[in-house]
């Protein structure tokens, strides 16, 4: 029987019939793997992200009007970048829609080791986006 609520235990069926979780040796194999597959997924993200960065094309004339703001409008990607970056979109959908399903067991435990494995991952491979953004006030009146 599926469960239609949170329930804590050590009997799982994760995404499959044949992937049961009878004993605390193999639940906690299963939690190891929702963890790393969480981790995974950030993983991938910054790697799409790492190749639009790198694929960006400025503009050929640069903007008269803000010379000091980098141009947003006008830019894009290489071909092989649009390529790579569809190809990655794709991956990390689908490996965020078999975390939405592995939380749809209704297991605080697979719940839980899903939101770690988020936070792990974003930890290791994307919050390093934010070391380098500094943003100062150009205007020193506020």
């Amino acid at each position: 029987m599926m469960h239609m609520t949170f329930y804590w235990g050590t009997k799982v069926i994760l995404l499959f019939d044949f992937w049961k979780t009878e004993s605390w040796l193999s639940y906690s194999l299963a939690l190891l793997f929702c963890i790393l597959f969480s981790a995974f997924y950030q993983y991938m993200e910054d790697r799409r992200l790492s190749i639009l960065a790198m694929g960006i094309v400025p503009p050929s004339q640069p903007s008269i009007n803000s010379p000091l703001l980098p141009p947003r409008l006008g830019t894009r990607l290489t071909k092989s970048a649009r390529f790579a970056t569809a190809v990655l979109f794709g991956v990390n959908s689908a490996i965020g829609y078999v975390l939405m399903l592995a939380v749809m067991s209704y297991n605080g435990g697979v719940l839980c080791a899903v939101v770690l494995g988020l936070g792990v991952g974003y930890f290791l491979f994307r919050a390093k986006e934010y070391e380098a953004l500094v943003v100062e006030d150009a205007c020193a009146c506020s």
